[in-house]
C-alpha cells in the first residue's frame, strides 16, 4: 500500500504538521510494508527548513521529518511553493527534495490513500 500525506500548514502555530508527522512515523513503526510519502505544499514547505531550534519540551518538526526519512519515507517539496517562500537557496533537511506539481500529480494517482493536513 502507498499512502501520501500532504502537509499544507506551517510547521509551527498549529499542530497540523505535527499530527501529520505523528501519523507518518506511527505508520512507519507499525506497518513497515506501507510506503509512506510526504508532499509539502504552501506553508508546509517551511517544514523542510534545516536547523530548526525549538524550546525544550516542544515538538521539533525537523527531528520528526528526519525520523520519517530514516524509515524510508520520501519527502518532496512543492517547487513553486518553496520559491514563493524564499526556500530555494537556503539549507533544507537532508533527504528532502524540491519537486513539481507534475510529480505531485503522479504521486496522487499512484497512491492508494491521500491524506491532507
Amino acid at each position: 500500500m502507498k499512502i501520501l500525506i500532504v502537509i499544507n500548514d506551517a510547521p509551527y502555530g498549529t499542530e497540523k504538521a505535527y499530527n501529520a508527522l505523528r501519523l507518518a512515523n506511527q505508520l512507519n513503526k507499525e506497518h513497515p510494508d506501507v510506503e509512506v510519502r510526504i508532499f509539502l505544499m504552501a506553508d508546509g514547505a517551511n517544514c523542510a527548513i534545516a536547523n530548526q531550534n525549538t524550546p525544550s519540551g516542544y515538538f521539533n518538526i525537523e527531528r520528526m521529518l528526519k525520523f520519517s526519512l530514516m524509515k524510508g519515507t520520501k519527502v518532496k517539496i512543492c517547487g513553486s511553493c518553496a520559491e514563493a517562500r524564499g526556500l530555494k537557496n537556503i539549507p533544507l533537511i537532508e533527504g528532502t527534495e524540491i519537486s513539481s506539481l507534475a510529480e505531485f500529480t503522479n504521486w496522487v494517482v499512484d497512491s492508494d490513500k491521500v491524506l491532507t493536513f
